[in-house]
Formats: C-alpha cells, structure tokens, sequence
C-alpha cells in the first residue's frame, strides 16, 4: 500500500491509463486508513488483532493490492515494449518518465538514464509557453559538443512514441551531417592536402561523421591503390598509398600543437588515433606485398564503404563489396561496414565526442572473432586478466559501427527476471549488452540465463520478426549482441554452465602491447618524440614489474599508462617550455611516487634516473594552496604542521591524484592521517569557493544489500542502499561543486566487486533494478582502506593509491606536539616534555617491537596517545620536579 499509494493517489498518468484500478485503490486506501487509524487507538497487538472482521479486511487488502500491483505491471510492460529502452530504467524511475510524460521539458534530463551518450536536447516553443516543445539539437554528455538537428522535431502525442522519435532524429541528423561531411571532403580536396582535411575535421558538426568519413575515404585510398597495383602489375602504388596516409597523420600531429579548444582538440585526437592505425596497417600491407582486396590482410580489417542504390548495395556473401570509388551523388545511400564475410549497416547512434580506443593488432583480431560471433548468431565471451581491455574493445567495437552498448556490472544479487528484462530490451531495441564480470552471477541465475539467451539467439537465426522471452512477446531487431566478460579464477566467481558455454563464441585477451598504445597515445596528445618517448616508458614499466616488489598496490598495466599519459598531456600544455623528455621523466615521477615507500622508491628513482639521465625537474607546487593547508591545520584543527612536510605531501599527491583518476585508495595503518588528509583538503577547499560535499559512511557496517539496495523477491519491489541514494542524491545537486563519497572501510570482494563499473571509465552504478546511475564529472569516490590484501586485481588497477607509511613516526610525533600546545604548563615544563619525548619515546617503541610479543596490536600512535592521556591525568605543578620519573612512569 505504501509503494502503489504514490502512483495510484499522486501520479496523473496512471490515474488516466488505470482508471478502475485507481478507482479500486481509492477503496483499499480508505481501508488502510482507517484500520491504521483504530490500531493507532487502540495501541495493543493483542486487542487490535481481536477486534471482528479485522481478519477479513487485511486478507481482502492484500488481493486488491496485489490486482492493483499486477495492472501496474502490465501497464509498464505495455509501455517497455513499445519502447524498449525503458527497459533499462528502474520501476521508480520509468514512472516519473511517464507521469511527467505531457511535459516533455521533465522527461529531457532523465535522457542520460536510456541514451548513454546525450545529456539533454534543447527545446523551443513556437506556439508559446505551455504548449508542447520542438527539439532544434541535442547535447553530448561524453564529451563536449552540440549537434542541431536539420528539421525541427514536434515532441508530441504519448512520450513513449515521441521518444522513439528522438532516436529517428538524431539518426537521420548524423546520416545528414554524414553525407555532408564526405560531400564537403571532396569539394575542397582533402585526400591530397593534409592542412585543408584538418580544418575539415574543426569545421565538421559532429564528431562521430567525421569519423565515419575519414573510415570511408581511407578505404577508398587503399582499395584505388589496389585497383591501379593490379592493372599495372607494380606495388610502387599501394607504398604511395602509405605514404600519402603518413603524411596526412603528420598534418594531424601538426594540428594539436595549436591553440585547440577542448571538444576540437577531442575531436582531432580520435582522428589521430584511427589515422596512425590505419598507417600501419598499410605498413602491414606494403611489407607483405600484399596487392588485392582479397587479401587476408585487408579482409580482416574492420571497413567501411559508402553504398548509393545505383551501386546497387551489397548482401553478407556476395564475392566483393562494390567498387570503393566514391560516387559523385552522394544525396542518397549510407554507410555499410565490412569485415570479412560479415556485414552490418551503419547504426548511426549518437555517440558524443569521447575519446577512442588505440586500435592494436590485437584488437584487430577481437574485431574478428566478434563480428564472426554475431554474424554466426552468437554471443562473444572476452576472458583475460584485468586490466586488457575486455570491456573497452566491446564498447569500442560499438562505437565503430555506432550501436548503443550497454554495460552492465553483473553482481550477486541479479535475478532470473533482472536479467530477462535486460535481454527483452536489448533484443527489443537492437542494442549490445556487454555484462562486465559475468561469472559473479550465482549458478541458478546462469542455467536460467542459458535458457533466455538461447531463446534469442534461436529467433535471430529462425529470422523471426517476434519471439517469446519469459512469457512475453517481444520485437526482435536482429541487430541485438550480447557480450560477456570475465576475470579467470578471482574470488567469488562461478564456473558456467556447459550449455551457457555453448553459447558464447570464446576470445582470450591478453595483455596488449603496451609501447604501441603509449606510441599513438603521444602522437594524439601532439609529441613529436612519440617513438623515443614510447620505448622509454614500456621499459620502464616492464623494469618496474621486475624489480619492484609484488605488492597489489602496484599497477603496471594498462590503466595505470593510461593516467600518466593524461598527465603527460595536461603538463606539456601548461608549460610549453618543457622538453617532452622533461614532460614525460616528470609525470612518471609524480603519479608514481604516492603508491611507492621504502626500498622500492629508492629502486624506481634510479631507474628513472638511468632512463633519463641529467632531467631533474622540481615537482610543481602551488604555494597559496599549501599556505591555506597549512592554515586549516592549525586553525580548524589544532594540528602541527610537521618540519618535513609530510602531511603537505600527501595532500599534494591526494589533489594531483583527484585530477586524474575519480576513484582514490588512501591506504594505510590506522592512525597514520587518512581521515586527517581529506578533511583537511575539503575545508582549504571550501575556502578557496570551492564548496565540497562529502558523504562518509562504513560499507563494513551493513549488508552488501544494505549498500547497493535489493529486490524484494516476493513483491518484485525495490528498496534502496546507501551508495545508490547517496550517488543518485549527490548527481541531482544542479552546481558542479566537488562532491565526493567517502568509503571509509576494508576492502573485500563481496562488496567493492559491484562497484567496479563506477571505478573504471564507465563511471556508473548498475544496480539489479535495471537503474543505471552516473558517477558525474565533479563526483569523486574515495575509500579509506588499510591494504588490498582481500581485493582482486580487477578492483586494484582500477583506482589510484595515496600510500600513508607511519614507519619514520611523523603521525605520533606531530601529535605529541599538538598535544603539549594545548597543555596548561609553564613553557619550561613543556620543553621538558618534548624533550623527553624525543629522548625516549622513539627507542621505547622500536624496543616493544623487537623484544615483546603485544597481545593486542596497537599502532605508535595509540600507545603515544595513551601516554599523553596519562600524563594529562598525572602531571600537576607539584610533580614539576620530578618530572622525568612520572613521564618515564606513564
């Protein structure tokens, strides 16, 4: 009663779809009212459950709520089906969809929950305020960019038919933009001049059909290339190919060493990307002779071609695509992609203005066996270590041929019915699911799961228009692929079931070759060293993996090059005047030393020495900040600023830290400053006007569902966690003001797993009600841990670590300080307590560790506190004079 009370009594919508079960519930309503209203009288269980015919009531009750509950479901049903995006929606959230759904201006800023790439569109009223809108362009929220639309879009009749609507437009926008993009190429002669095809590029509405041009155009060079080599029997032709492809890349390069704004500096990066990949694979072609498009070489790579209907389209089988010249009408057709025998139409998803993935020979053959898995009627089933990029290559594989792709974080908790509504709206809607961690999922929900991913794949293959899933009937888009990705052998992982196997076409991904990555990565930040820079970093690493010690803090994967590079990028903009040796010798050394203490750093410094001999560039201090640290310290907490600047320290690394990475292990002993570290930063940086919120709580004191909130099995009804009220709440705040959700609690991997979608670049909360909340740009979580001893490699790659060491005693030192300033005592007496302190404390710890067995483990800083409490009880003017006895006493 209480869950239906706000649809059926607040909701117009339902009111106007249900009217005899609302009718019905304004009865039950009455009812619980009352009954409510006499137990409120009567106080006692015993006499309220006496009282006649209360029985009868409640058992009337709970039949109509649960007819009132069934219509509900059906009704939302109804709408999922001819929408199906809204199946990836929560219950309470499609509700608010539909009930606000005659003002279409509420139903815009919940687009990001089933448009994974648009923040919002923008709206105009020609008939004046208080009628129904028109959506002139649309909004990115990866990235930065705005996309108008060429015909104006009326935003009328139900919202789940104008929704749909909203996907037609922005298609039918990026076809537009698609073939203006490529007709504008031709005109103004880019193919031969790489300054005029850069500016192309800048002018270019959408990211996304520039991209799909340049795939176009560079398959058209090679394939002529091709054509020419073959009539004349000379390869000369395909090298000028490479070249003329070399030289374009160049002019790219070029072009981010300008004064470029952030979307268009995006924008160039990805062409970069895509262009130095393209590079070598004609690097590839030329080195092994290769002459025809029939080549292997060429077959499996991912292309795309322009098909108009003169040239006739081709069909998955046909001998060859036709001919890759580029036709002169280009009003008409669309983009087809190829990789060998498979074949799809261009998707044409809005997609943002978002970085995209280094494309390796490794990737090249994921690609592959992917598309042979969908083209076979399959799933794909990644599986590797963490950190190789599984997820990644699904969503970049999406990308490319522009599908929308849903990732989902498989946890615990999923049900049978969570995830048949996932396979009805991905079946539905044409999208990929990629469901990250798939074998966290309990072995009941995988047999059942087996049996509804059979059942779609059976349709795709029987070419049914409609198919049964779970009792209902669905549309089917034979466009649907599902991927899953999995760990090998980490905690709390199930084994699949043979038939669920069967399903699923397998790829091991391996750990990718990291010097090319970090190659092109340079090339897209504008370095002109990217060769040199590249091999010194691979070495690095690889040395650093060697010859440090195995600790799980250590990350030398993909991930961890991934921030460096960020900073790399951000240092060499800020100041030009720096050698990219510099740069690079610099970003090592800061992102890396805040995880790395005692004989490892003294290790890691020298390998940086050797790798770059004579660069010695003094770390890049903010010296206003520091003096507002330092100020908090002392003012708001009474704390000593210690002579060697350690807490400063690490409060720098904490900040640098934050401008990279969005979630953050502050790791140490207890006592050793972590939760002295952020709230010093979140008070200097309130008062800098940089308003912070913070949330903190302990995820160790409550249940995994207490955490992340679970579907009552009986009632199919949600009830909310703490991180998913907390994140949600914090996401609706309209500034951009820091927010940040502190964890503070060991790790173990029951209940950091579900959270690793929000860690990693998805950055969002997949909850087993189908919601799907983003962790925003301003949004940061970080966890107070004391080591990652319970945590999977795939939790520890994913955030950066701020190492907090109490080994040389600065914590317990400070404190002793802070302690004797707020002491009442004459100065003299104070100087003897610190000297006593000095004298002895230190030694007496270092013995208790050497020659006692301690019952009960205590940091330094317990047994100093401890001393300190006594010595605040112990010492009055009297004992002045004997002061050393009762210090050595305490």
């Amino acid at each position: 009663w209480d869950f239906l009370e706000n649809l059926f009594i607040h909701s117009e919508e339902v009111k106007k779809e249900l009217p005899d079960e609302s009718e019905r519930f304004m009865e039950i309503d009455d009812d619980v009212k009352a009954m409510l209203t006499k137990g409120g009288e009567v106080r006692l269980v015993r006499y309220f459950c006496c009282e006649p015919g209360i029985y009868q009531v409640l058992e009337k009750t709970q039949t109509q709520l649960a007819m009132c509950e069934k219509a509900l479901r059906e009704f939302m049903d109804g709408k999922r089906r001819v929408f199906p995006r809204f199946y990836f929606m929560s219950p309470a959230d499609l509700l608010d969809v539909l009930s606000n759904g005659n003002n279409p201006a509420r139903v815009v800023p919940q687009f990001p929950k089933f448009f994974n790439a648009i923040e919002k569109y923008d709206l105009e009223y020609p008939d004046g305020p208080g009628t129904r809108p028109q959506a002139t362009g649309m909004h990115a929220c990866i990235g930065k960019e705005y996309v108008p639309f060429p015909e104006n879009l009326a935003l009328v009749g139900k919202v789940e038919l104008y929704l749909q609507q909203c996907i037609e437009a922005f298609r039918s926008a990026l076809r537009h933009f698609a073939r203006h993009d490529l007709r504008d190429y031709q005109n103004r002669g880019c193919a031969s001049d790489g300054k005029k095809r850069g500016d192309w590029l800048l002018d270019a509405k959408a990211a996304q059909g520039a991209l799909l041009v340049q795939l176009i155009t560079w398959v058209n060079l090679v394939e002529s290339a091709f054509v020419i080599s073959a009539a004349n029997g000379e390869e000369s032709f395909v090298r000028e190919a490479w070249e003329k492809q070399s030289e374009l890349l160049l002019e790219l390069v070029k072009l981010t060493m300008t004064d470029l704004s952030k979307p268009a500096r995006q924008k160039v990066m990805c062409a970069i990307t895509l262009d130095a990949h393209n590079r070598d694979v004609q690097e590839r072609l030329v080195n092994e002779h290769v002459m025809s498009p029939d080549a292997f070489q060429w077959q499996s790579m991912l292309k795309c071609y322009w098909v108009t209907e003169d040239s006739g389209s081709f069909a998955v089988g046909d001998d060859e695509p036709p001919d890759g010249a580029l036709q002169d009408d280009l009003t008409t057709g669309d983009a087809r992609m190829q990789i060998c025998d498979a074949s799809f139409w261009y998707a044409y998803e809005y997609l943002g203005n978002g970085p995209r993935l280094v494309v390796t020979p490794l990737t090249d053959r994921i690609y592959v066996t992917a598309t042979q898995a969908l083209h076979l009627c399959m799933g794909c089933a990644p599986a590797g270590p963490a950190g190789t990029g599984k997820t990644e290559s699904t969503k970049d594989l999406a990308n490319a041929v522009a599908k929308a792709c849903y990732v989902i974080n498989a946890a615990p908790e999923m049900d049978y019915l969570t995830l048949g509504n996932i396979y009805k709206g991905l079946s539905a809607s044409g999208s990929w699911g990629c469901f990250d961690e798939f074998n966290r999922l309990v072995p009941e929900v995988l047999s059942v799961c087996t049996v509804q991913f059979k059942a779609v794949c059976d349709a795709i293959r029987a070419g049914l228009k409609r198919f049964m899933l779970q009792g209902d009937e669905i549309n089917l888009d034979p466009q649907v692929g599902c991927y899953i990705t999995m760990n090998p052998g980490y905690l709390g992982r199930s084994e699949l079931p043979e038939g669920l196997k069967a399903l699923f076409r397998p790829i091991t991904v391996m750990v990718p070759d990291f010097q090319l990555i970090i190659e092109n990565m340079f090339m897209g930040e504008g370095f002109t060293e990217s060769k040199a820079l590249g091999l010194k970093f691979a070495t690095l690493y690889a040395l650093n993996k060697d010859l440090l010690s195995a600790s799980k803090k250590y990350d030398w994967g993909m991930r961890a090059i991934k921030s460096v590079l960020v900073v790399a990028g951000s240092f060499k903009r800020a100041d030009p005047t720096l050698s990219e040796q510099a740069v690079l010798m610099r970003s090592l050394r800061d992102t890396n030393v805040a995880k790395i203490e005692g004989d490892d750093l003294k290790i890691f410094m020298g390998l940086l020495a050797d790798l770059f001999p004579g660069i010695d560039v003094p770390r890049a201090r903010d010296y206003d900040m520091e003096s507002i640290l330092i100020k908090v310290m002392e003012e708001d907490y009474g704390y000593t600023h210690d002579p060697d600047g350690y807490l400063l320290l690490k409060i720098t690394q904490l900040i640098e830290l934050l401008g990279i990475r969005h979630c953050v292990f502050l790791m140490g002993n207890p006592g050793s400053f972590k939760s002295a570290l952020w709230k010093i930063l979140k008070n200097a940086k309130t008062r800098r006007g940089e308003k912070t919120t913070v949330v903190d709580f302990s995820p160790k004191a409550i249940t995994t569902n207490e955490l992340y909130g679970f579907v009552n099995m009986q009632t199919r009804e949600w009830k909310d966690g703490i991180i998913s009220k907390v994140m949600r709440d914090l996401g609706q705040i309209p500034d951009s003001h820091p927010k940040w959700i502190m964890l503070d609690g060991d790790l173990d991997a029951n209940w950091i797993e579900s959270m690793n979608s929000v860690m990693d670049d998805n950055r969002l909360l997949t909850l087993p009600s189908n919601e799907r909340i983003p962790l925003k740009a301003h949004m940061k979580m970080i966890f107070e841990i004391r080591d990652l001893n319970y945590a999977t490699p795939a939790t520890a790659t994913r955030a950066g670590i701020v190492c907090m060491s109490d080994v040389e005693g600065v914590q317990w030192r400070s404190y002793v300080t802070s302690w004797i300033k707020k002491q009442e005592h004459p100065d003299n007496v104070k100087e003897q307590l610190q000297n006593y302190f000095t004298k002895y404390a230190g030694d007496a710890l270092h013995w208790f560790l050497k020659n006692t067995k301690i019952l009960v483990p205590m940091v330094d800083i317990n047994q100093i506190s401890a001393c300190c409490s006594l010595l605040e009880a112990l010492i009055t003017p009297d004992k002045y004079e004997v002061l050393e006895y009762w210090f050595i006493f305490c």
